[in-house]
């Protein structure tokens, strides 16, 4: 099977990659950047075929589906900094990336007669509540510019195309970026103590066990709307903030605050970003590991990262 990966320079994209070359496939990357630019750590993805493509271009996202011909595409790149999505001058950019390149991206895939998988977000529903949300869920609220702009990619997937994949996912983390336990690991080093929310409710999302679940899904035609993050129930940032400091060793004590004493961002964030993922077990696809342990092994990735510097 030959797949074509965009946003291979990001922490999904590059698992994804690695996760094909494991299952004898043939993985095709691709990312803005003139040559692969993640991270340089002797895995398949830094030596496998990369295109340059700016998803944002619509005739080059045509003529280089169209060249490549792949069976499938996995949509990863997307502009995912929250915050700087809010700015005047951002808005644009973000809407190009997310929304139009994306169309593109789904019209390339119809000409090609290829499947198309986007990962989007939890962010396109309102982030109110206690229930977790169903996949096929379809009361569409986001509360920010990200939201609304990957919600607008998910509609001209479905607009465009009769069978695709949408895959939600939330609290993501992996070895090829910034996320969340780099940046407590790093603030844990330096400060006594650290005030976290304990009133945003999720599960966090390891990619290179999403990768593989991705796979799985690419090799069916087993088409829809799912959600996927880890297994081990529903966590606060102030929970997760804890595991990560216990299982490094951490002595730095954690705080928890409501979002109202943290102080608001520039973008909303969702109060509940409970994804329900009991479809995947429907479909007969194996549900991603305990978020716990996702962690011990993202900790010693990074420890590995860091002792063949």
């Amino acid at each position: 099977m030959k797949v074509f990966v965009t946003g291979v320079c990001g922490q999904l994209g590059h698992d994804v990659m690695n996760e094909l070359v494991k299952r004898g496939h043939e993985g095709i990357g691709s990312d803005i950047a003139a040559q692969y630019a993640g991270v340089k750590d002797g895995s398949a993805v830094v030596s496998m075929p990369y295109v340059q493509l700016d998803i944002t271009d619509k005739e080059a996202v045509q003529q280089t589906i169209a060249a490549v011909h792949p069976d499938a595409v996995v949509h990863c790149a997307a502009w995912t900094a929250v915050d700087l999505a809010e700015d005047d001058d951002k808005i644009g950019k973000v809407r190009a990336i997310n929304a139009d390149g994306t169309k593109y991206i789904a019209e390339a895939c119809k000409a090609a007669g290829c499947k198309m998988m986007y990962i989007s977000t939890d962010y396109i529903f309102n982030g109110q509540g206690t229930e977790p949300w169903q996949p096929d869920c379809k009361e569409y609220q986001p509360l920010n510019v990200y939201g609304q702009t990957k919600l607008e990619g998910e509609l001209a997937v479905a607009h465009t195309l009769d069978a695709y994949f949408i895959v939600r996912i939330a609290w993501v983390f992996g070895l090829n970026g910034k996320n969340f336990i780099r940046t407590m690991l790093n603030v844990g080093k330096t400060h006594d103590t650290v005030r976290v929310v304990n009133d945003q409710i999720g599960t966090p999302t390891y990619t290179l066990d999403l990768a593989r679940l991705l796979v799985d899904m690419i090799e069916t035609e087993k088409y829809g709307y799912y959600h996927a993050t880890n297994e081990g129930g529903y966590i606060s940032w102030y929970d997760f903030t804890c595991e990560i400091f216990r299982q490094a060793g951490y002595t730095t004590k954690v705080v928890p605050v409501t979002t109202a004493e943290y102080g608001l961002s520039k973008a909303a964030r969702p109060f509940n970003s409970r994804l329900d993922k009991s479809k995947l077990v429907e479909q007969g696809f194996t549900l991603l590991p305990d978020w716990r342990d996702a962690v011990a092994r993202f900790l010693a990735e990074i420890q590995n990262e860091t002792n063949e510097r």
